[in-house]
Order: C-alpha cells, then structure tokens, then sequence
C-alpha cells in the first residue's frame, strides 16, 4: 500500500485522519468501536509496521527498549520522526474511503505533520497509571522488554531507571499493588517510562488542541468515555 517511490498520490497532499497517542490510550480499540459502527475508511499500515519497513528495512526487533532506541538514532537525519517520514511516502493507488494512520506521538511529529501535510487530527489520551494498568490487560505480544524483578514488585519498581520522573510515590505504589507478576507489572512500566522518555504527550497534545482548530482537531480523554463513546464522538465529528 504504502511506498518510497513517487506516485499520484504522495501522502503529504492526502486528508489524513491521524491518530494521536502513546501506548495504551485506547487507539486500537477506538478504530474497531469505529469500525462496528460502520464507518467507511481505510486504514494504513500502522507505526509498528511502517518503522518495521521503512526505517528498519525489514529487521525483526521485537524489544522495546531496543526500539525506542533505533528509532531514536532515526530521528537524528528526520527531526519530525514518523511525522516526517508519512510526508516522504506514497500510495500505490488512489484511496477509495477516508484514510487512517494510528499514528503520531510526541510534539516533533504532530507539528511535522501538521505543519507539511493536510492530516487531521484525533488525540486520545490517558493518565500514565491507567496505561500502564491497560498494558497488563491486554496482552499484546509486541510489548515485550528485558527486565528482571529484584526482591519484591515496590522495591523493583523504585530501582527502575527513570521511574520518578514519570510517576509519583502514590502511583508506584499503586502499581506494586496491581494483581499480577513482579516481572509483567515491571515490564509494563518499563514501556510506559521508556515512552515517556522518547515522547512527551504533554507536549504534543497542547500544540494540537493549541491550534484552536475543531474541524482539525479532536481531543478526546478515554478515561471519561467508554471506548463506544470515544467512536461515537469520533465518528460525529468526522
């Protein structure tokens, strides 16, 4: 679907419905909710598979960790990150239903996107405690990382690098207490903390909702609506 040779119909000029959030907001399941109420789109390959393709060639790398730091090193030569790499891609046929990328995270990539395509955006959001409950929920096999729990879960958790800088004391505590293995509840947070350190939400959803722009932009927090309800909004608004 998606390439790096020139075509009619590069990216950059296409009215994308950009999905905006770090792991675990919902973003998955706010595009199947959309999906069963019939709403016509077609969806893009997602981040996971465009950095797969396009910025590792084809690597496996399954770890995290791992590539939060390749793509790290990628954004050294594209500062707008995977915002900037949409912008250099094209479709190999004209698109037939409103196109879906999920998505953008981080204020280097929307302001990218929002500053050299026609994107439109939707941002979803979420406290870090509750993704980091979510990611223990769901299962998701992609959410692998390297850790090893010393002593009990507090403890473990307190001794994880960079920790402090994105939960506090009554969170980590919170977390230790969450029912399951030392190593799962250690791993989750690991994801939600290397995120965090590669990507501000913060920063990137105050740019967006920033631009004062409702037919462009639509923020939604996904603790206070169920996922039926996110869909509905989204599909309202579109």
């Amino acid at each position: 679907m998606l390439s790096r040779e020139a075509t009619p119909y590069p990216l950059k000029d296409q009215p994308i419905l950009i999905v905006v959030g770090v792991t675990g907001v919902g973003k998955s399941t706010t595009l199947d909710e959309l999906q069963a109420l019939g709403v016509k789109f077609t969806l893009l390959p997602n981040r996971r598979e465009v950095t797969d393709d396009f910025i590792f060639n084809g690597e496996v790398i399954k770890d995290r960790t791992e590539r939060f730091k390749r793509t790290a090193l990628f954004r050294e030569t594209h500062p707008g990150g995977m915002g900037q790499l949409l912008t250099e891609l094209h479709l190999q046929e004209a698109p037939e239903h409103t196109l879906i990328f999920d998505g953008l995270r981080g204020l280097e990539e929307v302001q990218y996107a929002a500053e050299h395509s026609k994107s439109r955006f939707i941002v979803l959001d979420a406290p870090d405690l509750v993704r980091a409950g979510r990611l223990l929920g769901r299962g998701d096999g992609f959410d692998q990382v390297n850790v090893q729990a010393s002593g009990d879960t507090l403890s473990s958790l307190k001794n994880l690098k960079g920790i402090d800088q994105v939960f506090s004391e009554e969170d980590i505590l919170a977390l230790s207490q969450l029912d399951a293995r030392p190593e799962d509840i250690l791993a989750k947070v690991k994801i939600v903390v290397d995120e965090r350190q590669n990507y501000d939400p913060k920063e990137a959803n105050a740019y967006l909702t920033g631009l004062h722009d409702s037919e462009r932009v639509l923020y939604v927090d996904t603790t206070v609506h169920n996922p039926a309800q996110v869909a509905a909004l989204v599909r309202d608004w579109l």
